[in-house]
């Protein structure tokens, strides 16, 4: 493995981390002396599994499509989406990922208002702010893991045309319980705000132990639900996402879409991650992550590290380093070792003792528990 072995500054995130998210392996070979293909990513929450085989070949079998504009409407994606969940068609945003859907809803509806509840995903505050949007913030405390109280997030859906709720939550896999999410989304409808819930990590849980207002959504005007296929389904590289709405929300979020956003290969990738064939991929994936997962929170939290681990739903783990370690010291010292993790200090309400893990397959996740278990060593030793 062709690598730099020359000193590397401790304090990477601003370069790292330059554009805001995990998974830039471009930026962190650059810094750490690989090429992109060799460096292990546990810094993006993508299925372990990868891409399932029937999604790869709906792909090749359909290249020639290029050759043709995609469905501006979606019509055929839409289609299957709507049968496999239980909705109208009309009721379907697609975007080019989950983000576009976020965008296309602060965009449709008139928003001046964000309100968002930190630690999260960033793009909340970055789309706001980008198109013109007062961002309004509660911040989680950690002993509820970093969820605010109802009360909160109540006043602020109050204060805010528009709130985002991460659910499973990014950074933190933390959810709501079934009785917060109903009492938010019936504040939504009497004062008249919209309530975004972000499930783009709920395929993870098994559908069985999962929490949603999806077969309730008839009730509500104002509610808004986005997943994200890239992450379970493994297709990051493509970007696909959806927004579930009332036909009347759906309608204004898609008058504001470029046309053709979606391209005609992501339309095809989708209708391949709605194949019924797919159902033990999905099974195996859930088995696989419920049992990394819990692997690594009980290493990380074993007498030779004893580090912190918040209790996640989805597929990464947010662990906070004993003082006075930093995660941008863990975090150079990982990319030495080939190996990305997450610097979670530019999230509001963490801390820099703060990163994030994806939860990847047995040996990717040895391998990284290995590096773990050398950087403290290596951190304990120094301050003998």
């Amino acid at each position: 493995m062709s690598r730099n072995t020359g000193i590397v500054s401790t304090n990477t995130q601003g370069n790292l981390e330059t554009y805001g998210h995990g998974g830039d392996r471009d930026t962190a070979a650059a810094l750490f002396g690989y090429k992109p293909n060799q460096m292990l990513d546990f810094s993006a929450n993508i299925n372990p599994l990868g891409t399932p085989v029937q999604v790869l070949e709906a792909l090749v079998n359909g290249l020639p499509e290029i050759l043709h504009y995609p469905d501006p409407a979606h019509r055929n994606f839409r289609r299957k989406l709507a049968a496999r969940l239980g909705v109208d068609p009309e009721e379907l945003v697609v975007g080019n990922g989950a983000a576009e859907c976020m965008a296309l809803a602060l965009l449709g509806l008139d928003v001046r208002a964000v309100g968002i509840a930190a630690p999260c995903f960033s793009e909340y505050a970055s789309l706001a702010e980008q198109f013109g949007s007062r961002v309004i913030t509660v911040t989680g405390k950690a002993e509820r893991d970093f969820r605010p109280t109802l009360d909160e997030l109540l006043a602020l859906l109050e204060q805010a045309d528009l709130v985002f709720l991460g659910h499973p939550n990014n950074p933190t896999g933390s959810t709501y319980p079934l009785e917060e999410l109903r009492a938010l989304a019936d504040r939504a409808e009497a004062v008249g705000s919209y309530l975004v819930l972000d499930e783009a990590f709920v395929d993870f849980i098994p559908p069985e132990e999962r929490v949603t207002l999806l077969s309730e959504l008839s009730k509500y005007t104002r509610l808004i639900i986005i997943h994200s296929m890239t992450k379970f389904y493994g297709i990051p590289g493509l970007r696909l996402g959806y927004a579930i709405a009332h036909r009347s929300v759906a309608e204004r979020m898609r008058g504001k879409q470029v046309t053709w956003s979606v391209n005609a290969l992501a339309l095809l990738a989708g209708e391949g991650c709605l194949d019924p064939s797919l159902a033990e991929f999905e099974q195996s994936t859930r088995a696989l992550v419920h049992r990394e997962r819990k692997r690594l929170v009980k290493a990380l939290q074993a007498p030779d590290l004893g580090w912190t681990v918040w209790p996640s739903a989805a597929n990464f783990l947010l662990v906070r380093l004993p003082e006075p370690w930093t995660a941008a010291e863990l975090q150079s010292a990982m990319g030495l070792r080939g190996i990305m993790i997450r610097n979670c200090a530019m999230y509001e309400g963490l801390t820099p003792h703060d990163f994030r893990i994806a939860v990847r397959g047995p040996a990717d996740n040895d391998r990284l528990l290995t590096a773990l278990r050398a950087f403290a060593q290596e951190r304990k030793g120094s301050s003998l």
